[in-house]
């Protein structure tokens, strides 16, 4: 399994557990991979990118409101706060480059929401991606 379809998987289970508010996120992670029969490398990559998206969901979701100051969160649609969601957490908490998480945000919001998804999501995520430290960083590195 790619890192994308672990991203995907990862996608499956935090919309579930916008729901289901009883069980565990490693549960719902746990249930939606035993439905695949695929190599099992990025397994954990996708099940730690769940786990600390779905902990970090309070503190990400006052950074989409800082960025999108026009949709309190509860307006946001359920899948683009989750990809939105995720793809924050694994700027903030992966080594994956960020524009690397950017663009597999916008392929999950053209693949899962709506017709301006991969729109609000790029919008968003640009934002929030230009006040990180990793874009500090990315500039001193550059300038």
């Amino acid at each position: 399994m790619n890192r994308h379809y672990a991203r995907v998987i990862a996608l499956q289970s935090l919309y579930e557990s916008d729901f289901r508010h009883d069980e565990k996120i490693s549960i719902l992670f746990e249930r939606h991979i035993n439905n695949i029969e695929e190599n099992p490398e990025n397994t954990e990559f996708g099940k730690d990118l769940a786990q600390k998206t779905h902990d970090k969901q309070s503190d990400l979701d006052k950074d989409i409101e800082k960025y999108a100051p026009d949709w309190p969160i509860e307006q946001v649609a359920i899948i683009d706060r989750n990809i939105l969601r995720m793809a924050i957490c694994e700027l903030y908490e992966f080594d994956t480059p960020p524009k690397v998480v950017i663009n597999e945000a916008i392929e999950l919001a053209k693949s899962f929401g709506s017709e301006t998804s991969s729109k609000f999501v790029n919008g968003v995520l640009g934002s929030v991606y230009r006040g990180s430290d990793k874009y500090q960083e990315e500039e001193k590195e550059n300038g």
